[in-house]
């Protein structure tokens, strides 16, 4: 054979020897293994539905302010012949205490000359009873003596009253607001003198919603005139001082009894005992605190508890069904805080919802729970399913 004839029958000779060879290597090389952990529906959690009892907690907020707070104003003309140390803003009295004292001179000369008169008014009457005991005064004689003492004694305890008047106390222990007036300055009836606030009891008006009173036992007025006793619901206030949370026990005593035509709110009513803890050893809630109030509801049973994060909306969660696909279900919500929706309706008892975040969810969408088992045979099932919708 000539050389030129043996080129042409070998170089395709070794080119098909090739391709033999390297498809025999393919066959023999291993089939890859099959993914079984293919994810192709959204892994989500669930969470069981489960009844249960809640006692609910009303949060408010509100001012401190005194129960009991009195506008000093003289009752007598006079100028301020002495002030007690202790009548400066931030002092602290008891009760009947002197706090100031308008000059007195001319009331005390006014109760001697009305004793005096009333002496003299007591000799005439005497005179007027004996003579007409005797038959030689008329009877229209004793009665003017008698009108006479009546009068008499009526402007001396006038004139008593008048001087009890030049000193200035309270029925109460208390402590000083504001101070209008100093020594040596001269008064007359009506001026005022200062302000003073009872420390015996303070209040904070705690504004409530509609739905907030739906959980709140308010005590009845009618029950409190007739019993003189209240039973209100328990609050715990808080402010920070210094630094600190502090907080302080209160009691619910009343409702205003009306709703506010600008906010729509019905203002409660808590009561502080001994808020400056002048006879106690805890922190004082200083009047003018702004504080916030947690009151404790009353107990509603039968309701699902239903974090906050599971919440679509105002009243949607998604239910993930016995197929593990999604049902958006609207759902009747009493109440929320930071962390729970309280759900009466919509959903039931022993059902599943997902507490994981959907971007877009849809009903009848497929899911996989993160507590279920995905095999091969899952992941075939899913793709066939899946080549069948497109």
């Amino acid at each position: 054979m000539k050389p030129a004839y043996r080129k042409w029958i070998v170089i395709p000779g070794i080119l098909v020897i090739a391709i033999g060879m390297a498809a025999g290597l393919s066959q023999l090389k291993p089939e890859p293994e099959k993914n079984d952990d293919l994810d192709l529906d959204l892994l989500v959690e669930v969470l069981p539905l489960e009844l249960s009892s809640e006692k609910f907690r009303i949060r408010s907020q509100g001012t401190v302010r005194p129960r009991t707070q009195t506008v000093l104003s003289a009752e007598v003309s006079g100028s301020v012949v002495s002030i007690s140390q202790k009548f400066i803003p931030g002092g602290v009295f008891r009760a009947g205490e002197v706090l100031l004292r308008i000059d007195p001179t001319n009331y005390t000369v006014a109760v001697d000359k009305a004793a005096a008169l009333v002496e003299q008014r007591q000799i005439e009457y005497d005179g007027a009873k004996k003579l007409r005991s005797q038959g030689y005064r008329a009877e229209s004689e004793f009665a003017s003596a008698a009108a006479a003492l009546a009068s008499a004694q009526a402007e001396l305890v006038s004139a008593r009253r008048n001087l009890e008047r030049t000193y200035i106390r309270l029925p109460y222990e208390g402590m000083v607001f504001s101070k209008d007036t100093d020594i040596g300055q001269f008064v007359g009836p009506g001026t005022q003198l200062g302000v003073v606030f009872a420390t015996d009891r303070a209040e904070v008006r705690l504004p409530l919603t509609d739905s907030d009173l739906a959980f709140v036992d308010i005590p009845d007025a009618m029950e409190i005139v007739a019993s003189g006793q209240v039973h209100g619901p328990s609050v715990k206030l808080s402010a920070i001082q210094m630094g600190k949370r502090v907080v302080w026990d209160a009691q619910i005593v009343r409702s205003e009894g009306v709703v506010d035509e600008k906010s729509r709110v019905t203002y409660v009513v808590a009561q502080i005992d001994d808020p400056y803890q002048l006879h106690g050893d805890g922190a004082p809630l200083p009047v003018g605190t702004f504080v916030s109030a947690e009151i404790a509801g009353s107990t509603v049973v039968d309701v699902i508890r239903v974090p906050r994060a599971a919440l679509r909306g105002a009243n949607q969660v998604l239910v993930v069904d016995d197929e593990n696909k999604l049902d958006i279900r609207f759902v009747e919500v009493i109440r929320s805080d930071d962390k729970f929706a309280y759900v009466a309706g919509g959903v039931s008892p022993g059902e599943r919802i997902t507490t994981t975040a959907i971007e877009a969810p849809v009903n009848g969408m497929s899911v996989r729970t993160a507590d279920a088992e995905v095999t091969g045979k899952d992941v075939d099932e899913q793709i066939a399913s899946r080549a069948e919708e497109d």
